[in-house]
């Protein structure tokens, strides 16, 4: 049997792919994280639902395969795309201890891409992902890729800036940054992409360090190159012609 690891983007059914609707229609269990799962109800309200809150991921993933072991047409839903922070590679392994099921990824719009098309286009060269989120890596792994991402002058995209247990980790990340990086770096964040309050804002270095993120804010650290375009935060590809 098939399981599926669909990518939701952002949650809503405009923010989803053909391919990620499709492959939700033809199933007919889906499992996910409670809030991404409650956003994919509201569109396929008849499926059976399988969920759980937050650090069961092994958990989830493990219903999941014995689901599609038993015969059922399963589907893991993410946020974003499945192989980006996202349950695709742990479905691999745990899939890896069954004979019968294949893992099969259906991608979907990250939030570095919805995300920075809602603030401009700051991903317009080279560019690093980097997560703040400490619950699986060492802050000092963490600031570290920060430092050399910054040193290596990329625009710098960061995942899970803030929460209510890490309130401090965005300006942390900054300082690292502000080793290499000019206080007046064009930066951006945006917030609650594709869904209810959606915003964005522009604003420098030192800005963000005082920015109040939260998990479901999008943060870009520009390069050297970033600049503001019509209150937009854009990174020149570096055409001639221009």
């Amino acid at each position: 049997m098939k399981l599926y690891v669909v990518g939701i983007g952002a949650g809503g059914g405009d923010g989803m792919t053909l391919e990620a609707k499709k492959t939700l229609e033809n199933v007919q269990v889906i499992v996910g994280y409670t809030v991404y799962a409650e956003l994919v109800r509201k569109i396929f309200p008849d499926k059976e639902y399988f969920t759980s809150p937050m650090k069961e991921e092994a958990r989830r993933v493990r219903k999941a395969v014995e689901m599609s072991a038993s015969g059922k047409r399963t589907a893991i839903v993410c946020s974003g795309d499945a192989g980006v922070y996202g349950m695709a590679s742990l479905a691999h392994e745990i899939a890896a201890e069954y004979e019968n099921v294949e893992v099969c990824s259906v991608a979907g719009v990250s939030a570095m891409l919805s995300g920075g098309a809602l603030v401009g286009a700051p991903l317009g060269h080279d560019f690093a992902v980097i997560s703040l989120s400490d619950l699986l890596i060492p802050w000092e792994v963490i600031e570290k890729r920060v430092l050399l991402a910054a040193e290596a002058d990329m625009v710098i995209c960061l995942y899970n800036p803030s929460s209510r247990a890490r309130r401090g980790h965005l300006a942390k990340a900054c300082d690292a940054a502000g080793h290499f990086r000019d206080s007046k770096t064009v930066c951006a964040a945006a917030k609650n992409v594709g869904r209810e309050g959606e915003e964005y804002s522009v604003m420098t270095l030192a800005e963000l360090r005082e920015y109040d993120a939260d998990m479901f804010t999008t943060v870009f650290i520009g390069s050297s190159a970033s600049k503001i375009v019509n209150g937009k935060m854009v990174t020149p590809r570096g055409y001639k012609n221009v």
